[in-house]
């Protein structure tokens, strides 16, 4: 509205050897262009000579995709190097990844460093919420906290035990907690680092926490893996847990029934493989029904 050039960069997926064609930014800059009516460029490279030469080339009012910012494995490590290769390509930072907003990456705190940076219009939006929902939230107030670690979320588990109900936990998370109350997890992901600190968690919250009662188990990391429903206690020690399962879903949805305010962090099993997604989309159904 103001005339300026904008500069789109973002992630797509998580490429792990580098540039895939299946996560190229492409696509986003080509449906992109059916949506608005400002041309839209795309360029494939995130930083270098022909990122600030596509950069520098934009008039007012014209928009530049750069490629997916994972193709580059500074991104993920926050390379200082990177982040100042990105400063280039604008005068002014805005970030409008609420989603990606707590990864310390070269495009999201790296960047912030070397310009203004400001908060996006969706940013906005959600800190607005959220910071309705925590500081004056309508009763009962459940949090459901997903993902693969507990290292990545001490501090908000810690100040959401003095402001929530009920915290519902799922995903990779849970075989810390789990393993922490001294059950074999056989294979699963277990930070053996955090387990004290789950302990704690646990002592402090009390009934708060509460934890998967049965969980869907796998041979191995894959798709296609057999997959088991266990008791959360019974994990059997060549297999890892990869989902909550059905008596979870629905002891999470008795807590949820009723609930006046809810916020969710966090996938509830390895949701990006079709046969461990029961767990978040049935969350994600009960909250919608």
């Amino acid at each position: 509205d103001h005339g300026a050039a904008v500069v789109l960069m973002s992630h797509l997926g998580r490429p792990k050897d580098g540039p895939d064609p299946k996560y190229s930014m492409k696509v986003t800059a080509d449906h992109l262009a059916t949506l608005i009516t400002a041309p839209v460029k795309f360029v494939g490279q995130t930083t270098g000579p022909e990122a600030e030469a596509a950069a520098s080339a934009l008039r007012p009012g014209e928009v530049l995709v750069l490629e997916n910012t994972r193709f580059d494995k500074r991104e993920t490590k926050n390379d200082a190097a990177m982040a100042a290769e990105l400063a280039k390509l604008g005068d002014v930072y805005v970030n409008d990844a609420f989603g990606s907003a707590h990864r310390a990456h070269a495009s999201t705190e790296g960047v912030a460093r070397h310009l203004p940076a400001v908060a996006g219009f969706l940013m906005e939006k959600e800190l607005a919420f959220l910071g309705s929902a925590l500081e004056n939230p309508v009763r009962p107030f459940v949090a459901i906290l997903g993902g693969a670690k507990i290292s990545d979320k001490i501090g908000v588990i810690s100040n959401l035990l003095t402001k929530v109900d009920v915290i519902l936990i799922g995903g990779g998370m849970a075989n810390t907690f789990l393993a922490a109350q001294g059950l074999a997890m056989g294979k699963s992901l277990v930070e053996a680092e955090a387990l004290e600190t789950a302990r704690e968690l646990m002592a402090k919250g009390g009934d708060i926490i509460q934890l998967p009662v049965d969980l869907v188990v796998a041979e191995a990391f894959a798709a296609d893996a057999a997959d088991n429903v266990v008791s959360a206690d019974d994990v059997p020690a060549e297999w890892m847990a990869l989902d909550i399962g059905p008596a979870t879903i629905a002891h999470y949805a008795n807590r949820l029934a009723g609930a006046k305010t809810v916020v969710w962090n966090g996938p509830m099993g390895v949701f990006e493989f079709p046969k461990f997604a029961k767990g978040t989309f049935a969350v994600a159904e009960i909250l919608g029904g």
